[in-house]
């Protein structure tokens, strides 16, 4: 009898959880990428780990009519890591550091290795990376083809740091790309979204591992572009520079604090640049952040809690490589049905209140589920052809909660919409590697070289050997 009421409330349990996750997203002979949007069947998912393998692949693939597409860590959220039918090139197995070259402050590592190679590679020698996203857990060739930024304020985007690269393109021959060898590849390929060729090693300029202090400021959002340009970046010595914008509902779209990174030149090196390996307090850090997507009173706690813990951080010291390992693991999330989407918004320093002050107005009136804004400078690019920082701007890094049955993706898309359209009144620009809300009016907008882009991807890739989703909604 109790034997068979356990295996009738087992059996109950097994439904009710196949129908809760009986979702496309959840489908495992799908293949989707990070934000679990426009799931589709690939012809093979292939491990590369050899070049001559490489090689072959790309021939082989074009001689059957084929597409390809790169992925690394698939971090990326509006599929450009795979297209239906095609065959999936996984890179992160081929991930050997090459060289460093200590005197030139260089170092060479194939496509597949992630910053935590680099920073392993080049921490012994008190060297560390210029440019990269604030996690170091994505690959240097999927960082750099979508032309990454991070906390850094002095070298620009990631294009700025690469000094070459070996492509592998679409008729199967290896070349040499720099800005005096095959140069027009270079700022195509480099924020090209994988569509130009397969990006083999990286030779990367470094700089100096160093110290730094951290300090805190709370700041309104009205002041931010004036505290910015006295208080951060006319100091020569703050290196590294990172805000959020409160999104709790006492204090919405008002509030501010600020992290800078100064250098500390009277610290000894050697006792900070031990690098951490372990990120601490997972579980409960996840635990708020869940709040944080649940209740107005989630939000609320979730804020007055990154104040205090930051201002507990106030003068503490830190190595240049740690301060660029930041923690990720508590904002992973994999409820059925519904994700954690990012957008990113880059708007020209002085008009940054004006525009944080009309998105306020649309989210409020889309009703859109705003998790976390993370603002940092970007210096001026005119080098990628899909730049997108026109000026020094600053890059409002939104997280919001969605859910993706298409009623909500259709809602989402909305939403994100509108505010683009406050971007584009304020002189802004939007990032591509999110999921491709966007409508092609605000695309080609954003991106005025758009034509350009695509006349070279005909030219260079004649019969779309290398394709994915976003080449599909954009081209």
């Amino acid at each position: 009898m109790k034997r068979g009421i356990a295996l009738s409330l087992l059996a109950a349990l097994c439904l009710f959880n196949y129908i809760r996750n009986d979702t496309p997203d959840q489908d495992p002979y799908m293949i989707t990428d990070y934000s679990r949007l426009h799931p589709v069947k690939v012809e093979r998912i292939i491990e590369g780990r050899e070049e001559e393998q490489l090689i072959r692949i790309v021939r082989e693939a074009a001689a059957s009519g084929r597409s390809i597409s790169i992925a690394g860590q698939r971090h990326s959220q509006g599929g450009h890591t795979y297209y239906k039918d095609g065959i999936v090139v996984d890179m992160t197995h081929y991930n050997k550091v090459l060289s460093v070259d200590t005197q030139a402050r260089k170092i060479r590592v194939q496509a597949g290795a992630t910053w935590e190679d680099v920073q392993d590679a080049v921490n012994p020698y008190g060297l560390a990376v210029k440019t990269m996203q604030s996690q170091n857990i994505f690959t240097v060739g999927g960082s750099i083809s979508i032309n990454a930024h991070g906390r850094d304020i002095r070298n620009g985007s990631l294009i700025k740091s690469v000094e070459s690269f070996r492509l592998l393109k679409a008729d199967g021959q290896v070349i040499q790309v720099s800005r005096t060898e095959n140069a027009d590849l270079f700022p195509l390929a480099l924020g090209g979204y994988g569509l130009f060729g397969l990006i083999l090693d990286v030779t990367l300029t470094l700089t100096e591992d160093e110290v730094y202090k951290v300090t805190t400021d709370a700041v309104k959002v009205d002041e931010y572009s004036r505290y910015f340009a006295s208080s951060v970046k006319a100091n020569p010595d703050v290196h590294m520079h990172i805000a959020r914008i409160s999104i709790a509902p006492d204090h919405f779209l008002d509030e501010m604090y600020a992290i800078n990174y100064t250098v500390d030149k009277e610290a000894e090196l050697s006792r900070y640049s031990k690098l951490v390996t372990r990120e601490p307090w997972v579980i409960p850090t996840k635990l708020m952040f869940h709040l944080n997507r649940s209740s107005d009173w989630g939000k609320n706690v979730f804020w007055e809690l990154q104040r205090y813990y930051f201002s507990g951080q106030q003068q503490k010291l830190i190595s240049r490589n740690n301060a660029m390992r930041s923690e990720s693991a508590f904002m992973e999330y994999r409820e059925a049905g519904y994700n954690d989407l990012l957008q990113e918004y880059f708007i020209p320093v002085d008009r940054f209140a004006g525009f944080v002050d009309s998105m306020k107005t649309v989210l409020r009136k889309e009703d859109m589920n705003l998790l976390n804004i993370t603002v940092r400078y970007v210096n001026r690019d005119q080098e990628a052809v899909l730049s997108y920082a026109k000026e020094d701007m600053f890059a409002l890094v939104c997280l919001f909660q969605t859910p993706l049955s298409d009623q909500g993706q259709q809602k989402a898309k909305q939403g994100v919409q509108a505010i683009l359209d406050q971007v584009l009144q304020h002189g802004g620009t939007y990032y591509l590697p999110y999921a491709a809300y966007p409508s092609m009016e605000q695309f080609h907008a954003s991106y005025p070289r758009y034509k350009e882009f695509w006349a070279k991807k005909l030219e260079y890739d004649p019969n779309g050997l290398f394709m994915n989703y976003f080449y599909e909604q954009y081209h």
